[in-house]
């Protein structure tokens, strides 16, 4: 399940996308327009362009903006930096990886039917980007 603050990140991401190339836009516009706490999105969008997903310019005419094509940007990437694992075990993540506590990998059904899930998510997730948010 995505956080509540993957939701929102997506959501001002998908804000982004539809101002490409139309320089910078104010964190306050995007708070009201897409419904979302100011002092959550702040927070938000620092993290995200720590991680690069998004540049920023200050004083007059300045904001945030998408610094590459957002096709080519993947939602996989995005949801790692904002939630981290996209798997739902970490034994069988591929970035985050961590053995589980009193379990044999090799003959646990729960680990081979969770590791189907994470091929069948990341199937979709790697081949969706930013620009698909705003069909």
């Amino acid at each position: 399940m995505l956080s509540k603050k993957a939701q929102y990140a997506f959501r001002a991401l998908g804000h982004l996308v539809e101002k490409y190339d139309q320089g910078p836009v104010l964190i306050s516009e995007i708070a009201r327009k897409k419904k979302i706490p100011l002092k959550f999105l702040e927070n938000i969008l620092l993290e995200l362009r720590k991680a690069g997903f998004l540049e920023s310019k200050k004083g007059k005419g300045g904001g945030y903006f998408i610094p590459r094509d957002p096709a080519k940007i993947k939602v996989a990437e995005v949801i790692r930096v904002v939630d981290g694992p996209i798997a739902m075990l970490p034994c069988v993540s591929l970035y985050f990886y961590k053995r589980c506590k009193n379990c044999d990998e090799k003959h646990c059904g729960l680990h081979d039917i969770m590791e189907g899930v994470r091929d069948a998510t990341l199937n979709i997730l790697e081949k969706k980007t930013l620009q698909d948010l705003v069909i």
